[in-house]
């Protein structure tokens, strides 16, 4: 067991070692960060226009979950229908302009990263835009239709069913996001590990209330109160939790200050 000085005195060290790395004043901070969010901003407009001139296509793509079962969106507002592709072309937008989004964020930290560190930049690409496309692909071909065939064909067989434009954005949205967000958690082990913050250690003697958590999430977003189904939904996050044990073993500084000590 780690004394808490011992915990501190690692700390001191940790943040001591950071600031012997080349340094940047208040301004020169603001004027990379001013820089990158409008190169940024830059990216996600041209995303947004390069999925406006077929927005039509992605509309269409959307709804397929609701025509697969017979059923149409309404709209009780003349805004709906526009709001609709404007939203679309955002989101989609921004989805197709995240690789160069995310490497604005990792210009803007690379400059507090050893050299030796920076070297994970594109494993950091490929597995922040692979794991988001993932999770909302499991989204959208799995947990949606299933979501859908359940609360309005089963559920809601006795009733006419009026699903709105807005309530249905809201809905797929908060479906395709929320996983593809949640799909994330290897890349958030991957920083909290690089910067010692958590370790391989840890993330293993405190799995039983990671096994727990995840499967609170899988009994919130599961359409079903079927428990097989929530393992479906469960099985694939505690898989992630797993690679993100191993990814927490492959950066953590312990790790790579025991390879260098053995040269």
């Amino acid at each position: 067991m780690v004394e808490p000085a011992d915990a501190i005195g690692k700390a001191r060290t940790a943040v001591s070692q950071r600031a012997e790395l080349p340094g940047m004043s208040l301004m020169e901070h603001l004027e990379e960060l001013r820089k990158r969010i409008v190169h940024s901003a830059i990216y996600a407009a041209l995303g947004f226009l390069a999925v406006w001139a077929f927005h039509n296509k992605f509309v269409d793509f959307i709804q397929a979950p609701l025509t697969h079962i017979g059923k149409s969106l309404v709209f009780t507002h003349p805004m709906d229908a526009l709001n609709l592709d404007l939203q679309v072309s955002l989101v989609v937008g921004l989805i197709l302009a995240s690789p160069f989004i995310l490497f604005q964020v990792w210009l803007f930290i690379a400059p507090g990263l050893y050299h030796h560190e920076r070297r994970f930049v594109v494993p950091f690409m490929l597995a922040t835009v692979g794991l988001f496309l993932g999770g909302a692909a499991f989204g959208y071909f799995w947990v949606l239709p299933g979501a859908l065939k359940i609360l309005i064909v089963d559920f809601g067989h006795n009733f006419t069913p009026m699903v709105t434009i807005e309530e249905y954005t809201s809905f797929f949205l908060s479906v395709i996001l929320g996983l593809g967000i949640s799909f994330e958690m290897p890349v958030l082990i991957f920083f909290l590990a690089l910067f010692g913050i958590v370790s391989p250690k840890f993330l293993w003697k405190n799995i039983r209330y990671a096994i727990l958590a995840v499967f609170l999430v899988a009994a919130i977003i599961t359409p079903s109160p079927d428990p097989w189904t929530m393992c479906i939904y469960a099985v694939p996050m505690l898989g992630l939790y797993l690679i993100g044990i191993g990814v927490a073993w492959w950066v953590h500084p312990s790790r790579r200050k025991a390879k260098e000590e053995a040269k």
